[in-house]
């Protein structure tokens, strides 16, 4: 990606330089992220613009990608959006499905990375410079994600591979929406400088005003002014900023959030559940979700919680540990049925549930101690033979027996023209 112009320019030190040790960072954005989930529980609104907020009054919270087509954008009010246009729904928002749904999301990135920094409720950096191995490639890995949220949570995602965060950001804005894009060490310039100077952080109205009557339209433009000029214009600090991100340098490192790394996934019901039979069987799915990620991931686990969320949005968790680490779904389901009897419900109607399993070790370095009523460990090798499948196939391509054909909790992930 980078050319030779490009490499020229660079001063030293610049992203790409031989010698120095190149980070692997995400960006993972949510496209539309309210409207998309609001249009996951109405499938009756795909194809038509929508935007969440209020139908005469108030502000516009996020729009679909139909509705952008017409200039609705987010913090538009929504008299403005009506004007726009007369045809388009309005959403009330649902900040607990917003919440819940990126709660879901924040468990499929730990599932890859303990270096996860949820910038906003929906958007996050990912430093997964040490953990490619298992995928072969960024890529790849990146690509695994979008599957994993376009499976469980019913939305799409666009994601931004690069060396540090600024790039990765700029690299996901542009792959929007429901698209990829990688920029490698060295393809820094060449990716940047044919972009407006607006794509650069910080770079708002006023500050894009400063720099278009300084002739400076080009991220190419503020790369090749001398860093004297745009520091008398903007001030030691932000001119000398402003120079560093023109050649793609950032050295804001991904900030995970305190806690212990866990694997976990949730699942939230389309429509509340009370049969006993029905809802074992989400249970068997989302924990052979979380096994799956461990897995992947390379860990296994002793300390398993369920956590169910009533419909009047009461939640209750129960934990239990396991005789020994694992990533076998059948013994993690064992564990998770005996907190849910623990429960004593009966025919309660649930809207979510969710599994968490902690205590991590590596696989690799675990000691799984034999027992006499130990299950067959050959199960575990089967696991990675499906896991195997799944990742050729898609995550649809094998599937539990008890499982086939019963529905998943969310709608149809929407499509963007």
């Amino acid at each position: 990606m980078n050319t030779p112009d490009a490499a020229r320019a660079a001063p030293p030190g610049a992203p790409g330089t031989p010698g120095r040790r190149q980070r692997v960072v995400m960006h993972v954005d949510m496209d539309a992220f309210y409207a998309s989930v609001e249009l996951r529980r109405r499938p009756e609104l795909a194809g038509r613009p929508v935007y969440v907020g209020g139908a005469h009054r108030g502000v516009v919270l996020s729009a679909n990608y139909e509705a952008r087509a017409f200039g609705i954008v987010g913090g538009m009010s929504s008299a403005a959006a009506r004007r726009l246009c007369p045809q388009a729904a309005a959403v009330p928002p649902d900040f607990d499905a917003y919440t819940e749904v990126s709660a879901g999301i924040g468990a499929v990135f730990e599932s890859v990375t303990a270096h996860v920094e949820m910038a906003s409720i929906d958007e996050a950096y990912l430093d997964v410079t040490g953990g490619l191995r298992a995928f072969g490639s960024a890529r790849a890995l990146g690509e695994y994600l979008r599957a994993l949220v376009a499976d469980e949570q019913g939305i799409t995602c666009s994601v931004g591979i690069g060396p540090n965060k600024f790039i990765a950001k700029v690299a996901s804005g542009r792959a929007k929406p429901d698209g990829l894009i990688e920029v490698p060490p060295g393809g820094e310039a060449a990716f940047l400088h044919p972009l407006r100077v607006e794509r650069i952080w910080g770079v708002g109205e006023s500050t894009a005003g400063k720099l278009h009557r300084l002739g400076i339209t080009t991220v190419a433009d503020l790369a090749h002014t001398p860093v004297d000029v745009l520091q008398r214009a903007f001030g030691r600090h932000q001119g000398r900023l402003l120079a560093e991100l023109a050649w793609g340098r950032d050295e804001h490192r991904v900030i995970a959030r305190p806690g212990e790394r866990g694997v976990g996934c949730q699942e939230t019901f389309a429509h509340d559940i009370d049969d006993p039979v029905r809802l074992r069987a989400e249970l068997l799915r989302v924990t052979a979700t979380v096994a799956r990620r461990m897995r992947r991931a390379g860990v296994l686990g002793r300390v398993v919680t369920l956590t169910v969320r009533f419909t009047d949005f009461r939640t209750v968790s129960r934990s239990g540990t396991l005789v020994g680490p694992t990533d076998c779904t059948g013994e993690l389901y064992e564990q998770v049925l005996a907190l849910y009897d623990r429960l004593g419900l009966q025919r309660v109607r649930l809207r979510r549930v969710g599994i968490r399993v902690q205590g991590l070790v590596e696989a690799g370095k675990a000691y799984r101690q034999p027992t006499l009523d130990a299950p067959d460990r050959g199960w575990r090798e089967a696991e990675l033979a499906v896991d195997a499948v799944r990742r050729k196939f898609g995550p649809r391509g094998v599937e539990l027996a008890v499982l086939a054909g019963t529905p998943r909790p969310g709608a149809a992930v929407p499509r963007h023209r």
